[in-house]
């Protein structure tokens, strides 16, 4: 077969999840589950992939979707139905409304500032997770939480988890990572400022919502974005996001506590520091744990990485292994937290056992999906189908391939869930690419990782990940008919920009 027969036999599995869950509807769990079997049969047919090996491709994704995956899902929602049962959750409640009552400033707060800094220590899941927990106990319509989050996690996804998705594309290209990490960040500059405005927006349906928080927005976006260019330029990968979403949470606050100085606060509504403190512990634990046994802390991070194991799931390459870290995880350090602030709050350690098995039961249908989707991606990667879509990208593109780079980033990042994976993926292809046409290759492999940013909001992984923390499993294909134009548009004004603005550095 040519490359644009190969090209089109690829692309199946991924439209196939486009229009089963954006247009027909269907129940996640069960599309992702037949579009196993779909993208399996593809594979072993075209791409002549032995069924020993798509099996174990299949068992390999499934193992990953459970650790580290789902462990995040079940462990975000386990702390919030805690929080929720044990009143907690009422008090955090009251708290950020003696910030503000203003759900629009709410949203900078929540799904931005504090979701950018999630993302930022933790990533796979946790910056959509948690916020929208949060968001939909607070009142919010969970659909829109749900989709408000989703959003909001896009641009701090490239610098994720300490700058994974950079630091590997670097890797994989050979490029020199603080270099990359300052082209990546001028790319996303832009967008960082933009979608604080289009959140607000969102958030009541109306651009006159802008009224009256055009200046909170505008310092929320540019307080994320300004540290987290400057950071890139000089340190390279590992902080941007962090330090960027730490300055945009704490400005907005201030301004938001400014902007609110004139409510005057009942004695019922006051809350003590201990009681603030005491509900607010499983996070304050979580940023805490993270960052100690994160690569900030060499000593603990080298102790901790050794509770690891490496296991040859895939039979199709002898030297491949999968690495499985049994501690140092997000969704490990999340539980870890919930459970010590839970001792802390004097809760029985059989009770919060009892909310986590609850927590599982509650997800049954999210872990078919979750599972179902990372199997789709390792069988597409292992057998060539991913390669063929990049290849044929290219070939069908021409000259004019700057332009859909940052979709071949998007895809990668809706068949993997992942930015890192996206990077891994097409990384060295994009900077061949860029090469045969005389063009920049670190402004060429920095549109894969903005690119893939934008695919988190459709990645039916996330969708997953939102419908579970917010109790609308089901309905992902709601989520994604409404994430996917505003997809299209992001990837679209990102591809003018690397098409036309390959000199825009020149102006730094």
């Amino acid at each position: 077969m040519n490359d644009y027969m190969l090209f089109a036999i690829a692309m199946i599995p991924v439209l196939w999840l486009i229009v089963s869950l954006g247009v027909l509807k269907m129940p996640a769990h069960k599309t992702c589950s037949f579009t196993v079997i779909l993208t399996l049969a593809i594979a072993i047919i075209c791409w002549r992939m032995k069924f020993i090996d798509g099996i174990t491709a299949t068992v390999e994704g499934m193992a990953i979707a459970l650790w580290p995956i789902l462990l995040v899902i079940v462990a975000a929602l386990f702390t919030y139905n805690l929080a929720v049962e044990t009143k907690t959750m009422d008090v955090i409640k009251k708290m950020l409304s003696s910030i503000t009552t203003d759900k629009r400033i709410q949203v900078l707060i929540l799904a931005w500032g504090f979701g950018g800094f999630l993302e930022a220590v933790a990533g796979y899941g946790t910056a959509v997770a948690i916020p929208a927990s949060i968001l939909a106990s607070l009142g919010f319509n969970p659909l829109f939480a749900a989709v408000i989050c989703l959003l909001a996690n896009t641009v701090p996804t490239a610098f994720g988890a300490l700058g994974i998705p950079v630091t590997t594309l670097a890797t994989v290209t050979g490029l020199e990572v603080v270099h990359l990490s300052y082209v990546t960040s001028i790319q996303l500059a832009g967008f960082i400022v933009l979608i604080p405005f289009l959140l607000v927006i969102l958030t009541e349906k109306s651009i006159k919502a802008l009224k009256g928080v055009v200046g909170i927005t505008l310092v929320s976006g540019i307080t994320f974005a300004v540290p987290q260019v400057f950071i890139a330029k000089y340190l390279g990968a590992d902080l941007p996001a962090l330090v960027a979403s730490i300055c945009s949470m704490a400005c907005t606050i201030l301004m938001a506590k400014a902007m609110n100085k004139e409510k005057v606060e009942t004695k019922e509504d006051k809350i003590g520091l201990k009681e603030g403190v005491l509900a607010w512990l499983p996070y304050i634990l979580l940023c805490g744990l993270i960052l100690i046994a994160s690569p900030l802390v060499p000593s603990i991070n080298s102790l901790l990485a050794k509770a690891s194991s490496n296991i040859h799931i895939y039979t199709g390459d002898a030297t491949s292994t999968t690495a499985f870290s049994w501690i140092n995880t997000p969704g490990m350090m999340i539980l870890i937290a919930t459970f010590i602030a839970g001792l802390i709050q004097k809760l029985k350690f059989t009770y919060m056992l009892d909310v986590l098995k609850r927590t599982v039961i509650q997800l049954k249908t999210s872990f078919i999906t979750i599972m179902s989707i990372v199997a789709i991606s390792k069988i597409m990667s292992h057998s060539g189908m991913t390669s063929s879509i990049s290849f044929g990208l290219c070939v069908i593109t021409g000259s004019f391939y700057p332009l859909i780079a940052p979709l071949l980033g998007a895809i990668g990042t809706f068949v993997t869930g992942s930015d890192t994976s996206a990077n891994i993926l097409f990384g060295a292809l994009q900077t061949e690419a860029a090469k045969s046409l005389s063009i920049d290759p670190y402004w060429i492999a920095a549109a894969n990782t903005a690119g893939a940013t934008a695919g988190k909001m459709i990645s039916p992984q996330s969708i997953a990940i939102a419908t579970s923390a917010t109790g609308l499993i089901g309905s992902e294909g709601k989520i994604l008919s409404t994430t996917v134009k505003y997809c299209l548009g992001y990837v679209i004004i990102l591809g003018l920009i690397v098409y036309f603005g390959g000199g825009i550095l020149t102006l730094f």
